[in-house]
């Protein structure tokens, strides 16, 4: 019996080991995969900041490596993102790179004030119609920056539409041999990464394919853009330097509104990326905790001469489908970023970017929410309304604008719709007393509505305004219960309000003399407390 528990407890020993290796083993490759396509957006993302190469790289190491080692959602990549660049482009322009470095340590600072307020719980007030509308409006957006690619080197918007979350503007077209060559080696790769699974997933399928094409474009001596094409990516190792910025009110003033922005852009997005990750694995994220890592990877950034970053979805998705899961995905990818920049700099520069375009039409496909499209008529119509707007303000703007925008419609339909239902019946008791009934909520919203079902003229000497299935939210419902006690008192009526909530005379006692009620009755009654959500 002891020798058979020994052996069993070996077994599991053993078994619980092979499990870590192999987790480990997935979390490297899985990091090696999103180094390879962290280095073209990250420099993509500098130019669109109008910074150098290595700022962006820099960032991309230094906030996805922090982020990993003590952020809220293991598995999450983080890094320079286009959504950060589009608004960092005018404080450079106007102030210079050392006023960047300044307003990312104020932005760091700022959420981790953020994550320390556990301000991260909001993110649980974005409506399901709003995040659907969102990551299928990145889809749309990763898809249509990738299309950059396939302009002529030296065009204006070629870059500009190379691997970032922007538009592309007029983009002269590839023709002939090498429009066909790219689109071929894109279609492979997307086709080794589809198909490989299915033999094995010893190994991420999307670095197998980066390598075969690599190797068929060098074996072939094929005529394809490299990433060496857009920039060298060669540098040393990020040193302290502390931001050469006039310490004074002036310099507070330029970039605070900056910091501002981005703090909030960069917390939505990473917050968002949170909830996308932990549906995809089942799990479960730290919000509070992800608001004060991505603060202190942006603060310590910006003391090491970084652009700044936060979460990246489509990095984390490539991440996700090539198995990373834990800490170790984001901590390698960040270290294999740092080994291009010293060492490999040479090499990864021939990588073709036909390759990378294949993986994140990938991550475009498998982002979009396909099954929105069938959804879409089944949910109310306001659903479906937000759900195109989201997608729609996302290509045409950003994403955090577009959650913002998508989240206040969402309460706005809210509201409006919680503004029908107030409704008040009307009756008389055994006392001869006239007896109003209110059912529903009472806010800002239906205020109007319930002040018009009541008719002074119309009702008895004695009238009995009943609350039980009621609640009163807000300063809006205390004026109109103090509007309609005046009505009645002014028109000779003994009016009684009973079964008004605690919550309501609570409200009313912080209002004091804001509203003059004086005929509650029945303070022992307090069914509404209960009544309506």
């Amino acid at each position: 019996m002891g020798q058979g528990d020994d052996i069993a407890r070996e077994l599991f020993m053993f078994e619980l080991h092979a499990n870590k290796v192999a987790t480990a083993r997935s979390d490297i490759l899985s990091g090696l995969t999103v180094a390879l396509a962290l280095v073209p957006e990250a420099v993509a993302f500098a130019f669109v900041a109008g910074v150098e190469p290595l700022v962006g790289l820099y960032a991309a190491f230094m906030v996805g490596l922090i982020t990993a080692c003590i952020g809220g959602r293991p598995g999450m990549i983080s890094g320079a993102t286009g959504a950060l660049a589009v608004v960092m482009v005018a404080l450079v322009a106007d102030h210079g790179v050392e006023y960047l470095f300044a307003t990312v340590v104020l932005m760091g600072l700022i959420q981790i004030t953020a994550g320390a307020l556990r301000l991260g719980k909001f993110i649980r007030m974005v409506p399901h119609p709003v995040m659907l509308g969102f990551v299928n409006g990145l889809a749309i957006v990763i898809f249509l920056a990738q299309l950059g690619q396939f302009g002529v080197p030296g065009d204006p918007g070629w870059l500009q539409g190379t691997f970032m979350e922007g538009s592309i503007v007029d983009v002269a077209w590839l023709e002939g041999g090498q429009l066909y060559g790219l689109v071929g080696l894109v279609m492979l790769t997307m086709a080794i990464i589809h198909f490989l699974p299915r033999l094995t997933t010893a190994v991420p399928s999307s670095l197998v394919a980066i390598i075969v094409v690599s190797l068929l474009v060098f074996g072939l001596d094929l005529d394809t853009r490299v990433v060496g094409d857009i920039a060298s990516i060669k540098g040393g190792l990020p040193s302290f330097h502390i931001p050469s910025v006039p310490l004074n009110w002036d310099t507070l003033l330029i970039i605070l509104p900056y910091s501002i922005i981005l703090a909030a852009i960069g917390l939505i997005e990473s917050l968002l990326t949170l909830r996308l990750v932990d549906e995809i694995t089942e799990t479960r994220g730290r919000g509070n905790k992800e608001c004060v890592g991505q603060g202190v990877a942006n603060t310590v950034t910006g003391f090491f001469g970084g652009m700044g970053g936060c979460a990246m979805i489509g990095q984390s998705m490539i991440n996700v489908n090539s198995g990373g899961r834990g800490r170790l995905s984001g901590i390698s990818a960040a270290l294999f970023l740092l080994l291009f920049i010293l060492v490999a700099s040479a090499l990864i520069e021939q990588i073709p970017l036909a390759a990378l375009i294949g993986v994140m039409f990938i991550v475009v496909i498998g982002t979009f929410e396909w099954s929105s499209f069938r959804v879409i008529r089944k949910v109310p119509r306001s659903d479906a309304m937000v759900l195109v707007l989201v997608s729609g303000v996302t290509v045409a703007t950003d994403l955090a604008m577009a959650v913002i925008v998508g989240v206040i419609v969402s309460a706005l339909v809210f509201a409006w719709e919680h503004a029908k239902q107030v409704r008040v019946d009307t009756m008389e008791d055994h006392k001869g007393s006239t007896v109003y009934a209110v059912h529903g909520p009472l806010f800002f919203g239906s205020v109007t509505s319930f002040l018009e079902q009541f008719e002074p003229s119309q009702a008895n000497d004695d009238v009995v305004v009943d609350f039980a299935d009621s609640r009163v939210c807000d300063h809006s419902g205390l004026e109109a219960i103090d509007t309609l006690a005046e009505r009645y008192l002014n028109s000779g009526k003994t009016l009684h309000l009973v079964h008004l909530s605690e919550d309501c005379r609570n409200l009313l006692k912080k209002a004091g003399s804001l509203v003059e009620v004086n005929v509650i009755e029945d303070p022992r009654y307090f069914v509404a407390e209960d009544a309506v959500a």
